[in-house]
Order: structure tokens, then C-alpha cells, then sequence
């Protein structure tokens, strides 16, 4: 009956199919949802409630709303319309962690290129890093879950379908992290939202992830001696890239497949003094469960393992993994937020974590809400929908082989000749979570697509979606100043599609994607 109730809505709002001016919009009627506040910004700054300005911005229509689609439901959601210069399209946007907030940035990015774009809470309000909201509320982990983006969605074009009397020619959607799992929830259980998704490192495998973290935070803390300190995570890097490279044919600080490297942190173990150039027995132990992943008793996987190569760097092991000190990971946080407040209570301590019974006790309670592991993607593809999938190697929230799995099963139910005509995947070595690293790091994955479809994945997945050009390759680029996108280039380096792998020719500089070709990952090493 749900659906005959919206198809009304959506035909009696629509009826005209006349566009209407931004304040007429407080008394639309929205499916479980109403408006709380339409009005026509000017251009230039827009100031958030923190005091935060997002500069530059075109004129628009804010639209403010919030959608109950349970009596314990309060997903409040923005969608942001250009005044003039509409390109026709509508950009879908994420979030990170456990939401909590609209994701204003990201809006403002798409609604200067022309988008109409949406943004939600997901149902709460608070940091990404809290996830009290759960806590005896299930509607409230539904809407987390896979609700809250859909409903937005649907909501969001129904406002723009009215303002501007057209629908959207073409719906996109593109996020990382949690925002990644939000992507393929859409692709996999809504595949009618739209039309073209970008899923970057997704949380999809949400409860073995978190599972995992806290598998990690007992191989480094179960005992005293198992500690990794942040000091020591030069060495191992290191060591990592002594061992591995130089397997794209040149040594540049950055290991192009770490799925063919084999390091063994052995060589790290101290031949006598301990200093900080070397680990431990304990250290040395504690470092191949972090690289092999967690594992229940019987030996069958939990997650896949972190990949050897960026330990060391900015937005790596440090913040995620190690912490500054013991229990001070954002790891240690997610996880025990996660199993505190979604699987047990509060009185639940990591110390008695069993990986078989909490793994098993977080999947039957919350697997098929927060798990986005359906490789089915049928409907999706027989609507023309196109999905491509991002991941950094080096990636020390999420391991990246958890995205190639995902991939790989997608292969495995849909053909490994059809997949590719809709599906594709991109690694980017020595890239971390969602981007930074010291390999090649920006390729237009944050913000909306309007570059260089050969170096914007965004402007890639319009040209697939639109065009029928499927993206072979992607050119990254690393900066100086990796946030700075005036700054200096230092390096670009093609992006391939997975499985191929980049090699350089071996004439020119190898600072330069032109010099480089895509190729297997065995052709690329014997070379």
C-alpha cells in the first residue's frame, strides 16, 4: 500500500508539471515528511550553524525538512536547488561514520556545478564518532541503516521535480566510507534512486568491520608487551617498502599492488636492545594479525587484513589502528561504540570479546540492516544503472581487499563478462581512507562531476552513465599540498581497472601517467 500512497503523492504534486518559486515549497506534501522551511538564498557565503562558512555559493533554494517514516523516526534532511544554471541533475550525498549530521560541504561543491543536490542526518544528530543514539532505539539503527538515504532520496526529487516542473534527467550518488555503504544500499536494495553510484572504501561489511576492529584492539592490547607505538611505525613502513617497491618497474615510495607483496614482519625483530627501529616478539606477532585480519576459532575469516605501505603517513595507523597511546584508536572508538550501543549495552567491555559468539550476535541482530554484501545487483543493471567502486591501498580504516571481495562476488553472481559492462573498481595505491597518502590521491572523488572524465571519476561515471563510454583507466594526481588543489603537482599515475595494475614503460618520468600502462599484475611484475 506504501508505494500506491507515494505514487498519489508524487502525481498530485507533479500534476502541473509547472515550476514553482522556492517559499511555495513550505506547503508541499512529501511522502512521511514534511517541509519545515523553503526560501531563495542569495549568492555568497552560506554560514552554518557552527559559525563554519561554505564560501562562493550561487544563488539557491534551501529546502529544510524532516521525514517520519517510524514514530521514532526524526531524519531531518536538507536539498539545495541552483536559481538559475540547473544542469538537469541531481547529486545524491553521504556520510561519514555514524552520520549524524548533513553533509553541508559536499552540497555546497555539488549545487556550484549546477546539481540540485540532498543531504540527511540519517535520523540523529551528534559527532561521527558516537553512536548513544542506538542504544534501544531500532527504528533509529533502520533509518542509520538504509532508510534514512532513501527516503531522502525519494523526497528530494519529488522537490525538485516540483520547483523546476521536470525530473532530474539523471540521479547520481557518490560517497565514501560509511558513505560507501550507503552506495551500494542504494544499488543493491533501492536501484531504482539512481541512475550512476561512486562507492569509495565502503563500510559495507559493517558488522565484520567492526568485529574485526576489536579483534585488532586485542591483538595490540591483550597483552602489555603486544603494543605497537605510533614511534615505531616509520620502521615498519619502511620495511614494507623495501620488501615490495618496486614491483610496477620503479621505486617510488609506493607499493602498486600490495596484494602481490610479501613482507614478513619478522625481519623487524629486534637482534638485541630494543629501540624504535625494530619489534619486538610480542610486536612482531601483534603486526602479522594486523596484516592477515581477524579470524574466528575454527580459522574461517572475519575481515581481510590492512595491506603493508602506509603505516607511517598522515591519516594512517597512527590515528586508526596504534592511537597516540592505548585505547586511544579511532578503531578502539568505532568498535566499541558499535557493539556498547548496537549489539549488547554499555556494560559490555572489549575484554571479553569472543570472536566467534559477538561476530555471530552482531550479524543476527544487525546484519541485514547494516550489511551492504548483496552481489546481486540485477535490478540495478537491467535499468541501465552504472556503479563504479574506489579504494586506496593504503587505507587504514577500512582494509581495501574487503572492497575487492565485494567486487570479486559481484563477478562471481553476475558473470565475469556482464560485470564489467556496469561495475568497475579502482585502486589507488598508496592512497589512505577516502584520500591523502603518499601516493597519487586526487581524482575527483569528493565533490560533484564536472571535470575531465580522464581525471574526474565523478565526470567518468556521468560520461558511462550518459554516453555509453565505460572508464578503462583514471588519472590521479598527487599535490604538495594534498588538500590544495592549486597546489603544486607532484605526481600523476593512471588508476586502472581492477584487476590491471599500472607499469611504468620504463622511458620518460615516472612522475608522469603518460608514461605508464595498464597491464596485468603478473605481466607488470615479471617485467
Amino acid at each position: 500500500m506504501r508505494w500506491i500512497v507515494r505514487l498519489g503523492l508524487m502525481l498530485c504534486a507533479g500534476a502541473a508539471l509547472a515550476a514553482q518559486d522556492c517559499e511555495s515549497l513550505a506547503t508541499l506534501l512529501l511522502q512521511e515528511a514534511t517541509v519545515a522551511r523553503a526560501e531563495s538564498l542569495p549568492a555568497g557565503d552560506f554560514t552554518l550553524a557552527a559559525g563554519k562558512a561554505i564560501p562562493n555559493l550561487p544563488a539557491f533554494c534551501r529546502v529544510v525538512g524532516v521525514i517520519k517514516p517510524s514514530p521514532d523516526s526524526n531524519i531531518q534532511f536538507e536539498v539545495w536547488m541552483p536559481s538559475s544554471g540547473w544542469n538537469s541533475k541531481f547529486q545524491g550525498v553521504g556520510n561519514g561514520g555514524f552520520a549524524g549530521s548533513i553533509n553541508y560541504e559536499q552540497m555546497g561543491a555539488a549545487v556550484a556545478h549546477g546539481y540540485a543536490t540532498a543531504s540527511t542526518d540519517t535520523g540523529h544528530q551528534g559527532i561521527a564518532t558516537d553512536a548513544a543514539w542506538a542504544l534501544a532505539h531500532p527504528q533509529k539503527i533502520v533509518d542509520f541503516g538504509y532508510r534514512a538515504i532513501h527516503e531522502t532520496a525519494v523526497n528530494a526529487k519529488l522537490v525538485v521535480r516540483t520547483f523546476y516542473g521536470v525530473d532530474p534527467a539523471q540521479s547520481y550518488f557518490s560517497s565514501c566510507s560509511n558513505g560507501g555503504r550507503q552506495a551500494l544500499m542504494e544499488a543493491q536494495r533501492y536501484p531504482e534512486d539512481y541512475d550512476g553510484i561512486i562507492a569509495g572504501a565502503p563500510a559495507n561489511y559493517w558488522t565484520h568491520l567492526l568485529s574485526n576492529a576489536i579483534w585488532d584492539l586485542l591483538a595490540l592490547l591483550g597483552d602489555k608487551d603486544s603494543y605497537i607505538p605510533a614511534k615505531k611505525l616509520p620502521a615498519i613502513q619502511a620495511a614494507a617498502l623495501a620488501a615490495c617497491d618496486a614491483l610496477d618497474g620503479v621505486k617510488d615510495g609506493v607499493i602498486e599492488s600490495p596484494a602481490h607483496c610479501r613482507f614478513d614482519p619478522a625481519v623487524l625483530l629486534c637482534a638485541g636492545d630494543e629501540t624504535d627501529k625494530c619489534l619486538t616478539a610480542p610486536q612482531v606477532m601483534a603486526l602479522k594479525l594486523l596484516y592477515a585480519g581477524g579470524r574466528t576459532s575454527d580459522g574461517k575469516p572475519v575481515f581481510p587484513g590492512y595491506a603493508p605501505g602506509g603505516e607511517a603517513e598522515s591519516g594512517g595507523w597512527l590515528p586508526w589502528i596504534t592511537g597516540a597511546a592505548p585505547e586511544r584508536s579511532l578503531m578502539f572508538t568505532f568498535g566499541t561504540q558499535f557493539f556498547k550501543n548496537m549489539v549488547f549495552d554499555n556494560a559490555w567491555d572489549y575484554h571479553t570479546f569472543n570472536v566467534d559468539r559477538d561476530t555471530q550476535a552482531a550479524d543476527q541482530k544487525l546484519a541485514s540492516i547494516l550489511n551492504a554484501t548483496n552481489p546481486d545487483l540485477s535490478r540495478f543493471k537491467e535499468r541501465g544503472g552504472k556503479l563504479i567502486l574506489y579504494h586506496g591501498w593504503s587505507d587504514a580504516a577500512i582494509a581495501a581487499r574487503n572492497t575487492i571481495d565485494y567486487y570479486e562476488s559481484v563477478l562471481a553472481k553476475m558473470g565475469k563478462k556482464q560485470a564489467p559492462g556496469f561495475v568497475r573498481l579502482f585502486m589507488a595505491p598508496g592512497m589512505q581512507h577516502c584520500g591523502g597518502g603518499s601516493g597519487p590521491n586526487s581524482f575527483g572523488q569528493i565533490g560533484a562531476g564536472s571535470g575531465n572524465p580522464e581525471s574526474d571519476i565523478g565526470a567518468a561515471l556521468e560520461r558511462w552513465v550518459e554516453k555509453g563510454v565505460a572508464p578503462e583507466r583514471i588519472v590521479a594526481t598527487k599535490r604538495k599540498g594534498d588538500l590544495d588543489p592549486k597546489s603544486e603537482v607532484v605526481r600523476t599515475r593512471p588508476l586502472c581497472a581492477y584487476p590491471l595494475v599500472a607499469h611504468y614503460t620504463g622511458a620518460g618520468s615516472s612522475d608522469d601517467a603518460a608514461n605508464f600502462v595498464c597491464a596485468t599484475a603478473k605481466a607488470a611484475i615479471s617485467k
